[in-house]
């Protein structure tokens, strides 16, 4: 039996901006990479929702 995988908006571009503390690739925090895979599928579809309205500093 095997689990099913964990939907996730990483790109495998993994660099976490300074100034937000979001990653470059899929704009999730710091404390969301950490605690996704803890994360119920409710909460992660929470965070993936709100991701299209983030965005990193313009600099």
């Amino acid at each position: 039996m095997t689990t099913p995988a964990i939907e996730t908006p990483c790109v495998q571009i993994c660099n976490v901006d300074r100034e937000s503390r979001l990653c470059i690739g899929c704009l999730r925090s710091i404390d969301e990479i950490a605690a996704w895979t803890r994360m119920s599928p409710e909460e992660r579809r929470r965070v993936m929702d709100d991701l299209p309205g983030r965005s990193l500093p313009q600099r």
